[in-house]
């Protein structure tokens, strides 16, 4: 369980974190791999099908149920657990006292809302809302045993990272995870490692339209004219482009989210992430695209063109090549 005095997170909190980000944005693709890593770094069966339970609440039932057969199917696949043992089960699952008294219900409700809040909070506006969220969120859903309170508000803050719209309620939660038992050091570093690692494309930069070079990469990617003879390419995870070259004009990448890879012919690939300039220069043999398990958005433009340069596009990157990078 997370401590109050935690300032790095542990491989289990960010286990918990990625799968309820993904499960927010309802990426059931990237939430399969999530989920077994999770269970690999010791987040329990129970944990996950408690924190999915819980972020109905915040994402509504149909990503709530589709995590949750994400789950069984990977369960499923692998009854003996993952390579590093047999997954954890976790302490069995018990139905919650609140359930069968709505009062005692209430009062633990409004007893957790005023702790994640810092104080009492009473939405006058509109009484039904404040009853649901301290009688069932904060109430019934928080009863349950499986997650302790600073778990919950990890899951929580790691959901809401993952959906556009929502920045008031994220900023409270924040707040809250705080109040209910995270250092504000590890906060920060949950949003900075959901960043980081592409979970959230948290980026200024626009997305911009599928890329009409599509056919010269494996997977889906973007492209957004940012001005300037800059343009700004944005790789779903494991999506790269083809090998090529540029003839007689430098092409400079600059890393803006996420990570990916840069490699040139018959070298070590490159980590890219936010910050990573590369100078490619004319003539070289290259290729570069997302990480397998995170979105990747790079500036582009050509400096030092000179009369007639163009763009060669070559074979792909199989998958023997790309997926030896980690």
């Amino acid at each position: 369980m997370v401590t109050a005095n935690a300032q790095t997170l542990t491989e289990r909190q960010k286990g918990l974190a990625a799968c309820a980000c993904l499960m927010a944005q309802g990426d059931m693709n990237r939430l399969e791999p999530a989920v077994r890593m999770a269970l690999d770094n010791g987040v329990t069966i129970n944990e996950l099908k408690e924190a999915f339970s819980q972020l109905y609440a915040y994402t509504g039932f149909p990503r709530s149920l589709n995590a949750l057969g994400v789950l069984n199917m990977v369960l499923e696949a692998s009854p003996r657990g993952g390579l590093e043992g047999v997954w954890q089960e976790g302490k069995p699952w018990t139905r919650p006292a609140e359930w069968d008294d709505a009062k005692k219900a209430y009062e633990l409700g409004t007893k957790n809302q005023t702790q994640l809040s810092g104080k009492p909070f009473n939405y006058t506006f509109c009484p039904q809302d404040d009853y649901y969220l301290k009688s069932h969120l904060f109430g019934d859903i928080f009863a349950g045993d499986q997650l302790s309170a600073a778990d919950r508000e990890i899951v929580t803050v790691a959901a809401l990272s993952g959906l556009e719209g929502v920045a008031p309620q994220l900023a409270a939660h924040k707040q809250g995870a705080v109040n209910m038992g995270n250092s504000k050091q590890l906060v920060d570093e949950l949003c900075t490692w959901l960043c980081k690692e592409g979970y959230t494309l948290s980026t200024k930069w626009p997305k911009g339209e599928p890329n009409p070079y599509g056919k010269y990469f494996i997977g889906q990617s973007y492209l957004a004219d940012v001005g300037g003879g800059v343009m700004n390419v944005t790789f779903e995870p494991r999506c790269r482009n083809n090998w090529h070259i540029h003839h007689k004009a430098v092409q400079v990448l600059i890393c803006v989210s996420g990570r990916g890879w840069y490699q040139e012919w018959g070298k070590d690939a490159v980590e890219m992430t936010p910050g990573t300039v590369i100078a490619i220069p004319a003539e070289v043999k290259h290729w570069h695209g997302a990480a397998k398990d995170s979105w990747f958005q790079h500036l582009t433009y050509h400096r030092d063109a000179q009369e007639g340069a163009s763009n060669e596009w070559l074979e792909p990157v199989t998958d023997e090549v790309y997926n030896k990078l980690k």
